[in-house]
């Protein structure tokens, strides 16, 4: 039989799908067979085999070799009926011709090895995979073993979902859930309910609540395909997550009498957190509690309104007990420490930010914007009491409670009894007579606590900043008329502040210890810096005290104290650093101007000029060859610039006062029309005296000296009496008793007073004390000079008063010479205008000084038909 050889498609043209002719080689080789037969290839394709020698029909061939291959899928999971997993390739063989070479008919192809794959049924499967997972799923609700591994069910789930089964295996899953909550976990919650308290109630129900989510997590681990093909793509559907979550909400949480159980339970236990000592173990219960609040989604539907209103409740309660109970101290302690407990209980139990923030308000309405609550804060009382015990803490917080809502501006309301402190305390400093040398170290130490609590408890507040400086001003200028200031109306600490200011530039003021154990160095660089620190004390405590010096709207009392002080600095040369002084006189020029170191400045420039004559005399002595037997040294003062003081009668030794008149001689011929006129109290000498226990060098004022030299060669038991030295030295008794005492009486008692006493009367009598001992060779004994006296005092603020009424006078008569007439009102405004510089004026001490001018006949009253009373200038 001739070999069947393969028909080719005709080139040029493309082949039609439906009509065009294949060929399939009959050749046996193995590459032959894999190509004529192709697993691949569609069951309704078949094999068309034409042979030359003989034409057949296609519809015969077609019937003759159609071979079908359908695919099969396994449902079963390698439980069904066996599938072939691999394509057999069949085998072709050609039969034995029948009949004679030339007959012609169709030829029969045998194949061998081809089986029929059985089919299986897909109902069945799909029945018997969704009662492995009902079982599986009764198991996990029941908490029993798994029939089945996860792995199979896992599959079987699969397979129904891509089986077009996912919405009836949803609606399965999702009935089992709800049934499986009601058996497992409603009844036997609702079984407790009877024995239970609410908290029990509440840790049982969490129980429940995590064994669901560990069962829920094991169901969705098999449903996994599931809940993320199908349910991920059906946004109407919730996930297998959230509808278990939503089931044990419905079907636990919701219902009554759960539900109310539950939200006292955890209220409860929150009221107990509270009121009770706390406890780590309530409240992991209470934050686990809160978390299944969160993922059930009641919390803010359920558990906050609940939790909100009982807290209003006990707010409101505790703090009108806490009002009534405690003062204002505690009850700002407590309120703020209720404050910090409930914040730091919402953020450490994970409550929302949004019930944090309506607690701080619930709050903050009920301890601090009440009408009685702001009253009870912003107690003047109780605010002064709190500032006056240096309760810096309690003030922070009281600040802290009324500056928390910026919109209520509560803090502003503070400035009130702020005030009302600095007022009356610091009025009971500059009024206090049995303490008035330290009124100034006390109004320093006052304004530092006060810069203080501003900077610290008030955290800087600009307007309790103006309260401050506002109230320190008023009551420093305040005055009254009592024995601090003999019956003046001048402010006392104008005086003392110019005392203080004479202490420091003195340098008798305390310095720390570090800057007194520096002066004691032994090399030069040591001792310079020790300087150095000096200098930056005295610097620093100038700059505390000008702070209270700026405060004082008058400083004529402050003016003249302070020359007076300046003029024993510089006449007794007690000055502690020349660059302090003039730094000090650089301060006052910036605070007041130049008018008012004007005559301050030329008492420095008559101390150089006075240096100057000094050297002019000694030249001139030198030129003469002819000297006095005694140093003299002289200050020509200028009257006009330095203080005036009083004459005295003292009758000065011959040498002396030869010494005077040679310099007064000299000191004419160099300036002519000058006078010179001798102040013996400002003077001061160096006595060498021999004693009987040694030589010393005493250094006295004038008065001193000349009684000491009345003792320069008597025998040992030679006295003088009172009445003897007052008639040598011409002295009245006011000045000998004070100078008498200074040196029998005081620390360094040259002479011996009989009978023994601290005070000096007209009978005693005085001699040498021959017993007089000290480890120093030169000795001051002039202290008593340089201590003002009471008369020096009266006499000084007397001369102010009068100096300030002269001034006004002057106000007045300048503001009538320009207006020619005015009102009394209106004159009293420009008059307290025109003076204020100097200090504010009292009302009556102008009205006074008006009547003193219309006496003068510098003005005259005049009195209009309308009633008003009308001042005229009488030119």
């Amino acid at each position: 039989m001739p070999r069947a050889r393969p028909l080719h498609e005709s080139s040029g043209k493309e082949p039609n799908s439906r009509h065009s002719k294949r060929t399939a080689s009959l050749d046996d080789s193995p590459s032959a067979r894999r190509s004529s037969v192709k697993p691949e290839e569609s069951p309704s394709k078949r094999i068309k085999l034409d042979y030359q020698p003989a034409r057949i029909p296609s519809s015969s061939i077609n019937n003759m070799y159609n071979f079908a291959k359908p695919n099969h899928v396994d449902l079963t999971n390698g439980n069904g009926p066996a599938v072939m997993t691999k394509v057999q390739k069949p085998s072709f063989t050609m039969a034995k011709p029948v009949g004679t070479a030339n007959e012609t008919g169709p030829r029969k192809i045998v194949v061998k090895n081809f089986r029929k794959t059985p089919r299986s049924d897909p109902e069945k499967y799909i029945n018997g995979v969704s009662a492995q997972l009902d079982a599986a799923l009764s198991a996990i609700l029941a908490d029993e073993k798994l029939p089945h591994s996860n792995e199979e069910l896992y599959r079987g789930a699969e397979n129904l979902c891509r089986q077009g089964r996912a919405p009836q295996l949803y609606k399965s899953l999702r009935e089992k859930c709800h049934t499986g909550i009601k058996t497992y976990f409603e009844k036997p919650l609702l079984a407790q309910a009877s024995t239970l308290d609410d908290a029990g109630m509440l840790s049982a129900v969490m129980g429940a609540w995590e064994t669901w989510n560990s069962r829920l997590k094991t169901i969705r681990s098999i449903y996994f395909f599931l809940d993320r093909s199908y349910l991920l793509n059906s946004p109407s559907l919730p996930s297998i997550e959230e509808m278990g979550t939503n089931e044990f909400r419905d079907v636990i949480f919701l219902p009554q009498p759960l539900r109310s159980r539950i939200l006292n339970g955890a209220c409860g236990l929150l009221a107990a957190d509270r009121e009770v000592q706390r406890n780590e173990k309530r409240r992991n219960v209470l934050r686990k509690a809160i978390n299944m609040f969160h993922a059930l989604s009641v919390y803010t539907s359920n558990f906050e309104p609940e939790f909100l209103a009982r807290s209003s409740s006990y707010f409101s309660s505790w703090s009108g007990q806490k009002a009534e109970s405690l003062d204002l101290a505690h009850y700002i302690d407590e309120s703020v420490k209720l404050i910090e407990d409930e914040l730091e209980r919402c953020s450490s139990l994970g409550l929302d930010s949004t019930t944090q923030k309506t607690i701080e308000t619930y709050l903050l309405d009920l301890l601090v914007d009440q009408e009685d609550r702001q009253k009870k804060l912003l107690e003047t009382k109780g605010i002064s009491q709190l500032l006056k015990e240096d309760k810096e803490d309690t003030l922070r917080r009281l600040y802290s409670l009324l500056d928390w809502r910026e919109s209520t501006n509560l803090s502003e309301q503070l400035r009130v009894p702020f005030e009302a402190y600095i007022s009356e305390y610091g009025s009971e400093i500059i009024f206090d007579e049995a303490r008035e040398h330290e009124m100034v170290s006390r109004l320093l130490a006052f304004k530092s606590k006060l810069d203080l609590i501003w900077k610290k408890c008030f955290r800087e507040h600009e307007g309790l900043g103006h309260s401050l400086r506002e109230a320190f001003e008023a009551f420093i200028n305040k005055s009254k008329r009592s024995t601090m200031t003999w019956g003046t109306d001048n402010p006392k600490p104008g005086e003392m502040i110019a005392k203080h200011v004479n202490l420091i530039l003195e340098g008798r003021m305390k310095v720390s210890s570090g800057h007194a154990s520096a002066t004691k160095a032994n090399n030069n660089e040591d001792v310079d810096m020790a300087s150095e620190d000096e200098d930056a004390e005295i610097t620093k405590q100038l700059d505390q005290v000008l702070e209270l010096f700026r405060f004082l709207h008058g400083k004529a009392v402050f003016e003249a104290f302070y020359k007076k002080a300046l003029a024993k600095r510089l006449l007794l040369n007690r000055s502690a650093s020349a660059d302090a002084e003039k730094s000090m006189l650089t301060r006052l020029a910036s605070e007041c101007g130049a008018g008012f170191t004007h005559n301050l400045e030329q008492m420095f420039k008559d101390m150089e000029l006075a240096r100057e004559e000094v050297k002019s005399y000694n030249l001139m002595l030198d030129e003469r060859e002819k000297r006095p037997d005694i140093d003299l040294t002289v200050s020509v003062l200028s009257s006009s610039a330095w203080p005036s003081y009083p004459e005295i009668t003292l009758n000065i030794p011959r040498n002396v006062q030869q010494a005077a008149t040679l310099f007064e001689e000299h000191y004419k011929q160099r300036h002519s029309g000058r006078k010179l006129e001798w102040k013996h109290s400002q003077a001061h000498c160096q006595l060498k005296a021999v004693l009987p226990k040694g030589v010393k060098e005493f250094v006295v004022s004038s008065l001193q000296a000349v009684i000491l030299l009345l003792f320069s060669n008597p025998s040992s038991n030679d006295e003088l009496s009172y009445v003897q030295i007052q008639a040598e030295t011409g002295l009245d008794d006011i000045q000998l008793k004070r100078t008498l005492q200074s040196l029998a009486c005081g620390q360094y008692r040259v002479l011996r007073k009989n009978p023994k006493g601290k005070e000096v009367n007209t009978d005693d009598t005085f001699s040498v004390n021959s017993n007089f001992s000290h480890p120093k060779y030169r000795i001051k004994i002039n202290n008593i000079q340089a201590q003002e006296t009471k008369e020096e005092n009266k006499e000084t603020h007397e001369r102010v008063a009068a100096d300030r009424h002269f001034e006004t006078q002057a106000a007045i008569v300048r503001i009538m010479k320009g207006r020619k007439t005015i009102t009394h009102a209106n004159l009293v405004v420009e008059v307290i205008n025109a003076t204020k510089s100097r200090g504010v004026l009292d009302q009556a001490d102008i009205k006074s000084n008006i009547e003193k001018l219309i006496e003068k006949d510098y003005m005259e009253r005049e009195e209009r038909d309308d009633g008003l009373n009308v001042y005229c200038y009488v030119a």
